[in-house]
């Protein structure tokens, strides 16, 4: 990273960042901690709103790690109110006995919350400090390209939804962010857990870092070069994964074969991209040449399931999937329905819409004159899904229609009194199938970003 010239002020830099990731007429939401890099950051971004048509918003993740947690939040509450900006307080519950160790499962649990939030951006006050650290402490680790090259300046958050994560701030240092605050007067909060050495990045920045820049001034800039290169190996790594996922790759699933058509190497890239576009940490390289072995070498009708710290890779008909784990389906959960546009399912299972239509799907008439209720399978359930032929069990029309087993407890079913009448991804039975120009209802199970109909 090129050292910031006397023109890149925290305003100028901003101001560009915008621009360069096209967010002018965005809404913008700054990650608050309430300490002097995120109080800055907001406290710039709503300087610049109404010049760039842009709508700040904040959001607050409470960890529960600190006694002073609460306080963070009233302190945020009152800067916001302050500032006239929008928070969203979103208190998670952290895992002290994660394998990503605090810091990890913390930082897990802030990104699942900023993925989220409603807005274009996500804007983090990252600064080329942070950088330094986040690039030492992925090199003690063993990562590979991916962590070296620590935090780009902008990336996409969640693919599904488009928003993107941006950290304007990455030319600058933590002393020049201070300088910021300190001009405007601003006031902000101090993490204890920032100069408790018993945390690696605190361990780094206290002891290590200031010895390191003794020694070498340009440490800073010379890092955040190394982690800019490193990122366009990493982006290159990930434009061959893409092209070799062309065809191989659908939904949540991935064909076998692609992996068996490459080099362990690039099988390697491949499963790291893959588990990546499910938002799953990368896992270790012993790791992904385990899962890899599994994958190919078992038997065809073998049940693979490949533990990835957390998520399961399972093989299912040449396919591999992923499961999160602890994922259980719900059990003993029954819904009515009552006419409603759409029900939000128990757990994670998402939410199942009733579309208008006429002449397609479901008969309003039918479903209006009994009892409807949305439930899960408990086996022996029968459908019939066309007139010339009987009815069929749903296990051996859930084998056909290619679903997982481990998939099939977790559909939503629609019964009609004590008939079955809608399988995501199977069909209706014939005999409540809406008439041509009869108004109807099509029913669309919308769970982790698919839709199923």
């Amino acid at each position: 990273m090129a050292k910031a010239p006397a023109a890149s002020t925290p305003v100028v830099l901003l101001e560009r960042a915008l621009v360069d990731a096209g967010l002018t007429g965005a809404r913008v939401v700054v990650g608050l901690s309430g300490g002097v890099d995120s109080v800055a950051l907001l406290h710039v971004l709503v300087r610049v709103a109404p010049a760039m048509s842009v709508t700040p918003a904040a959001v607050h993740v409470h960890h529960g790690l600190s006694p002073h947690a609460d306080e963070w939040v009233q302190f945020c509450a009152k800067l916001c109110r302050d500032l006239g900006v929008e928070l969203t307080e979103v208190r998670v519950h952290v895992d002290r006995r994660s394998k990503l160790g605090i810091e990890g499962a913390a930082r897990e649990a802030r990104y699942a919350v900023f993925r989220q939030q409603r807005g274009d951006a996500i804007a983090l006050a990252h600064h080329a400090d942070d950088q330094a650290e986040t690039l030492l402490m992925q090199l003690l680790r063993g990562a590979g390209v991916r962590g070296l090259s620590a935090m780009p300046a902008l990336r996409t958050l969640d693919p599904v939804t488009g928003s993107r994560l941006l950290r304007p701030w990455l030319a600058l240092t933590r002393r020049q962010i201070r300088a910021y605050a300190d001009s405007a007067g601003l006031s902000w909060v101090e993490d204890e857990s920032n100069s408790d050495d018993a945390f690696d990045r605190s361990f780094l920045r206290a002891r290590i870092l200031p010895e390191l820049v003794a020694r070498y001034p340009g440490l800073r800039e010379t890092l955040g070069r190394a982690a800019q290169n490193l990122g366009d190996a990493a982006q290159l790594l990930d434009d061959l994964a893409a092209r070799d996922a062309r065809g191989a790759v659908t939904g949540t699933g991935m064909a076998v074969s692609a992996l068996a058509a490459l080099s362990p190497a690039g099988a390697r890239n491949l499963l790291r991209w893959f588990l990546e576009q499910q938002h799953l940490p990368a896992p270790s390289r012993d790791q992904l040449d385990e899962a890899r072995r599994q994958l190919l070498a078992a038997r065809a009708d073998a049940r693979v399931r490949v533990k990835l710290g957390a998520a399961w890779l399972r093989r299912h008909r040449g396919r591999v999937y992923v499961e999160p784990v602890g994922l259980e389906p719900a059990k003993g959960w029954c819904i009515a329905w009552t006419g409603q546009h759409e029900l939000t399912l128990p757990g994670d299972l998402g939410i199942l819409r009733f579309e208008p239509t006429r002449g397609a799907g479901l008969s309003l008439a039918r479903l209006r004159a009994q009892v409807v209720a949305v439930a899960p399978r408990t086996g022996g359930e029968r459908l019939r899904p066309a007139s010339n032929r009987p009815s069929r069990t749903l296990k051996n029309l859930l084998h056909e229609a290619h679903v997982p087993d481990w998939e099939r407890g977790r559909l939503p079913l629609i019964f009609v009194g004590e008939t079955l009448v809608w399988v995501p991804g199977v069909g209706h039975d014939f005999r409540f199938a809406a008439a041509p120009e009869e108004p109807g209802l099509m029913p669309r199970w919308e769970h982790a970003g698919i839709v199923s109909a």
